[in-house]
């Protein structure tokens, strides 16, 4: 065979190796998706976990599967229409500021990204918060973060958090949200795994507390909007103020409160 005939059929031969290479490889990726099947139904509520993205769910399953604490919170009720929830959800950085300048916390966030951002409780807990999927019903993040309080040592961990929401309105007409929470939190520290079985009770009230805190501030900034208008648009106007956009759905959100016939604008995707 000629120097020519036997280059062609090395460069076959690889071809047919990068060509099946590129198959086992890809073929792998589908296998390791179907490796990685989340439960629909947690604490009694459905999640469409389903809908996450492959890589994602593969992230999620261990903390699921092995979880360290899994706590359930709710239905807690929201004095707020559905529509203005909703975007205070989907701006975490408004509604963090409005909480702190109205003294319901020492809440602050921050965008860190498209897909991201910070946040903290400022009192210890804090962490990255990653939106993976939202409806006109139910959110579900995938959460990074520490926690250093008094009674439990310095840790760190990741979480599954599933937000179900539910518009309602009281006797009096009064439109609000229900909102339950699932958290699914899994510690990173391997020098508390022996010390787990001791440690699960505390961890798992401290997570409750601070999801239980996290709503009652969110209860507490809505009865502000309802009762103190004033107050909270001078809080939110007064330098460094909001975003303007923000401002106007915040000046609209607040008359229709008081005027349930008009409507703030549209709601969050």
């Amino acid at each position: 065979m000629t120097r020519a005939g036997l280059a062609v059929r090395r460069i076959g031969a690889a071809a047919v190796v990068f060509v099946a290479g590129a198959v086992a490889f890809l073929s792998s990726g589908y296998a390791e998706s179907d490796r990685c099947p989340l439960p629909s139904l947690h604490a009694g509520v459905l999640f469409p976990l389903d809908r996450i993205d492959a890589a994602w769910a593969c992230r999620i399953e261990p903390i699921v599967t092995h979880y360290t604490t899994a706590n359930k919170v709710g239905p807690i009720r929201t004095p707020l229409p559905e529509q203005i929830y909703l975007y205070l959800l989907e701006h975490p950085v408004m509604a963090a500021a409005l909480a702190n300048r109205l003294d319901l916390g020492l809440y602050k966030a921050e965008l860190r990204g498209p897909d991201e951002f910070w946040a903290t409780d400022g009192e210890g807990t804090e962490g990255i918060v990653h939106p993976l999927y939202q409806d006109r019903s139910t959110r579900i993040y995938y959460v990074e973060g520490t926690h250093d309080g008094r009674f439990v040592p310095r840790v760190s961990g990741k979480a599954l958090v599933l937000f179900k929401l539910h518009p309602v309105q009281d006797g009096q007409g009064i439109e609000s949200t229900d909102n339950t929470m699932v958290a699914y939190l899994r510690l990173d520290n391997r020098l508390y795994a022996g010390l787990l079985s001791l440690l699960r009770p505390l961890i798992g009230n401290v997570v409750n507390r601070q999801i239980v805190k996290a709503f009652d501030a969110a209860r507490r900034l809505a009865g502000a909007m309802r009762d103190h208008p004033d107050q909270v648009l001078f809080e939110a106007t007064d330098p460094p103020g909001l975003p303007d956009e923000q401002v106007a759905f915040l000046k609209a959100a607040l008359a229709s409160l008081h005027n349930p016939g008009q409507r703030p604008g549209p709601a969050a995707p």
